[in-house]
């Protein structure tokens, strides 16, 4: 490979998506590993936050503003910032991105990959399935590797998508595993404070972008039968997203606002999880929460909606327990069961911590990438 020539990855926004947030972790593991990575957005999305600690790291971060796909001149924009900085290969993610990063690099020959991040269905606008159609069509024909961030993914991109089986694979997400140990009980004491949560409280959390397919509003209806048999509890949702005011009103209504906290969007995650009990994700749908690999690595009990690629993850009964999705009786229940057996909550937590170190480290993620980015590039060469 060429290190004197970057990688570039290229994705729709920097802003507080899932895709979004892996970028840090992964970026810094790549240039720590002799990678020479340069960033460039499409959008602006509630003021690209994720920018901000890419450039910290010190990383290039560039922005082509694309407001539409209609418009020619997106083409042209981004095959002149191609070749203005010259990539030995391309790496995208998310709509736009796979859509006109593809075809620009197929046109200049340069080698690209997509990770694609979602389980895509069938949209009812018109012009929304176009543009998925569209990304199946370009990422089959003309990406060199499609990663997908889990099995469920990877087959579902096969069979709805279409795309040969040889060039798509499947790469889990990784973490960085110590950001999540030995955290400061004195740090922890004082994010409690500040956040007014109950000291003598058990915190049960949640972390999402706060929309109605992340099944908040589930666990929020759960919450006054976990109440009647312990009333110490108190749920924290961290996040935020255009449900923020749906599910404050249900909070509201259930007249449990003094159970309730939430935090709005953060980037402490690794503190805030020091701070709970049990991690909740009653999702509706998902290709693979990094979230929950994160809670894995914070050592807490796990409650998820048996969807998407979570089973990948999270075997029921050995290191966490799933549920049926967006039924609050049986969160109840699960929740219920962890918070009064000290003993399955325990037992969950040291399966949990040999699950995350065989399959969910940020080290087997940037070796497996770094494989794909070398066969690749040798192959242009």
């Amino acid at each position: 490979m060429d290190k004197t020539r970057p990688i570039i990855w290229m994705i729709d926004s920097l802003g507080p998506g899932g895709a979004e947030q892996l970028m840090p972790t992964i970026l810094k593991n790549l240039q720590q590993a002799g990678f020479n990575i340069r960033v460039c957005a499409l959008q602006i999305r509630a003021g690209n936050p994720i920018a901000s600690e890419l450039q910290r790291l010190g990383l290039p971060v560039d922005l082509i503003p694309i407001r539409n796909l209609r418009q020619p001149l997106n083409l042209i924009h981004i095959l002149r910032y191609l070749r203005l900085h010259r990539p030995q290969l391309l790496h995208t993610q998310l709509e736009f991105a796979d859509i006109l990063g593809t075809l620009a690099a197929k046109i200049l020959g340069i080698p690209s990959v997509s990770t694609v991040h979602t389980l895509d269905v069938f949209p009812e606008k018109k012009s929304a399935w176009g543009r998925m159609k569209l990304r199946w069509f370009l990422l089959g024909r003309f990406c060199d590797r499609v990663i997908a961030v889990s099995e469920k993914t990877r087959r579902h991109y096969l069979q709805s998508g279409g795309l040969p089986p040889d060039k798509i694979m499947t790469l889990y997400n990784g973490i960085d595993i110590l950001r999540f140990k030995n955290m400061d009980a004195t740090q922890t004491a004082k994010l409690r404070k500040e956040l007014q949560l109950p000291l003598s409280s058990r915190i049960i959390m949640t972390v999402a972008v706060l929309r109605e397919p992340k099944g908040v509003q589930f666990m929020i209806r759960a919450l006054p039968a976990i109440l009647e048999q312990c009333p110490d509890v108190h749920y924290l949702i961290v996040g935020d997203g255009v449900h923020r005011a749906a599910l404050s009103d249900l909070v509201d209504g259930l007249a449990i606002k003094n159970h309730v906290t939430f935090a709005g969007h953060r980037t402490d995650i690794p503190d805030l999880l020091a701070c709970c009990d049990i991690f909740v994700l009653p999702t509706l749908k998902d290709a693979l929460p990094t979230v929950l690999i994160e809670a894995l690595a914070a050592e807490k009990p796990i409650i998820a909606s048996d969807v998407g690629g979570v089973p990948e993850i999270i075997e029921s009964g050995v290191d966490g327990l799933l549920v049926e999705p967006g039924n609050p009786s049986k969160l109840v229940e699960a929740c219920l069961q962890l918070l009064k057996d000290h003993g399955v909550r325990s037992q969950l937590v040291r399966a949990g911590s040999e699950t995350l170190r065989k399959r969910f480290s940020i080290d087997l993620q940037i070796e497996h990438l770094s494989r794909v980015y070398e066969e690749l590039t040798s192959h242009a060469t």
